[in-house]
This record gives structure tokens, C-alpha cells and sequence, in this order.
């Protein structure tokens, strides 16, 4: 109970501040005498042949406005909060909670990776979760990677992946980010997972923490700024790179 009340409480504080999230800022003005590319899209493909950047995107003004309040609540929010963060916490201890967070996505991997009919993957992953917990002292520390062993990384959205599904219209969530229907669907089990076993293994107050932290310390440890490329396409350069990232990893 106490976390679910501390999501919502997150949530609601977060919504509170779309009012002021109708706009983004304004991106760089283009040169207008940037050359014509030899070979464009319309010489190279047949025809009617979409573009190589199409993204399936019927949400797209919703989406847009979701990318656009992320923006606002990364400004506002999150990234003073990561630096209040990195400000107080040595990198030491930050360094050991990442790789806390990190074995428990290596359960994930492992399990996900079984469901993938993937042995060599789960064995990695089985693998590094049972050394990073042992020696690793509750994976604080990245024995594994030390002994050389491999981290895959496999998700419920690629495991439906991997079993044929596609990955449906764009799709950007509030404050995760770019993703699409069947990823974010599949976030959904693997939440469920994560937080099953964390409420098996640790204690309350910890599993409190936890839940505090692992959003901070995945933005810490997330390079990625919106606007900060001066490009007028950024968000369909993103939804873009996003898409093709996860086309590759399903195919791996």
C-alpha cells in the first residue's frame, strides 16, 4: 500500500504541472541552402514504396503533445531531481545501487530469454544473477561482468516479438518515453515480475527505496536530452531511431 500510494502521489504531482507543458522549445532554424542529397528517397525506392523512416503513427498529435510534456516534466522535474542526486550520493554508492537495479533486470533477461526458447541467454543471465547476488553482495557489485560473463538484455515486448508479434503503432508514454503498443503492453508482466519478486526479497523499507530510486537512477544513467540536438525533426528522428533500435533487438 505504501507504494502504490507513493506512485499516485508522484503521478499526481507530475499531472499537475502539464498545465504548463503546452509547448516545447524552438528548435533551430535550418540552413536554407543546405544541398539536395544526390540520391533522395523518391530516386531509390520503387514506387510506392514508403519512406525508409516511416513510422507507423496514427497518434501522432497526441504523441507529440506526450513528447512535449516529457520535456517540461524532464526539466521541471526529473533532471533536478537526478542532479540533487549525483550531488549527494558518491559515485561509489551510486555505481553499486545501478548495479543492484541491474541484477534484477538480469532475472528478467533470464526469464524472458527462456520464454525466447534462448538457452545460451538464460544461462547468462541465470548466470550473472547468481554470482552478482552471492559474491556481488545483493548485486552491488558487477562480479559477473569482472569474470567476463556476459549481460543480454531481453524484455516481455521482445519475447512477443519474438513470437510474431509487431510492434504496432508509435506509441510515447508519459515520463518513460518513446515506445510502441506491443512494448508497452509488454512493460506491463515484466513490471508485475519486478515487483513480485523485490516484494518476496526485500523488506519493506528497502522495496520502499527501491521503488524511490530506480527511476532516478535510470535517468541518471539516460543521456538522452529532448531539444538539445537543434533539429526541427527531432521527434521524428527519435521515433525513428527508437523503432529500428527495437526491430534489431527482437531480431538478435
Amino acid at each position: 500500500m505504501p507504494q502504490f500510494l507513493l506512485r499516485s502521489v508522484s503521478i499526481l504531482l507530475a499531472a499537475l504541472s502539464l498545465g504548463a507543458c503546452s509547448s516545447g522549445p524552438t528548435p533551430q532554424e535550418q540552413a536554407l541552402n543546405y544541398p539536395e542529397p544526390a540520391f533522395t528517397a523518391k530516386r531509390v525506392l520503387p514506387p510506392g514504396q514508403p519512406s525508409l523512416t516511416y513510422i507507423y503513427d496514427p497518434w501522432e498529435p497526441m504523441n507529440r503533445r506526450i513528447y512535449v510534456f516529457n520535456y517540461h516534466f524532464d526539466q521541471m522535474v526529473f533532471l533536478p531531481v537526478v542532479r540533487g542526486y549525483e550531488a549527494a550520493v558518491p559515485d561509489v554508492a551510486r555505481t553499486g545501487i545501478h548495479n543492484f537495479f541491474n541484477n534484477f533486470e538480469d532475472l528478467l533477461t533470464a526469464l524472458n530469454s527462456a520464454l525466447q526458447l534462448s538457452p545460451e541467454k538464460a544461462a547468462q543471465s541465470t548466470g550473472r544473477v547468481l554470482v552478482n547476488s552471492t559474491v556481488g553482495l545483493l548485486g552491488l557489485v558487477d562480479v559477473a561482468s569482472a569474470m567476463d560473463i556476459p549481460r543480454p538484455e531481453e524484455d516481455f515486448g521482445q519475447t512477443l516479438g519474438y513470437w510474431g508479434a509487431g510492434r504496432g503503432p508509435f506509441l510515447m508514454i508519459p515520463f518513460l518515453g518513446p515506445s510502441n503498443l506491443r512494448d508497452g503492453l509488454g512493460k506491463l508482466p515484466d513490471f508485475y515480475v519486478d515487483s513480485a519478486v523485490k516484494g518476496e526479497v526485500l523488506s519493506e523499507p528497502v522495496d520502499l527505496s527501491a521503488t524511490v530510486l530506480y527511476p532516478i537512477d535510470t535517468r541518471a544513467n539516460t543521456s538522452f536530452r529532448y531539444f538539445e540536438n537543434g533539429s526541427a525533426f527531432e521527434y521524428e528522428m527519435v521515433r525513428w531511431l527508437f523503432s529500428t533500435k527495437r526491430d534489431l533487438d527482437v531480431m538478435q
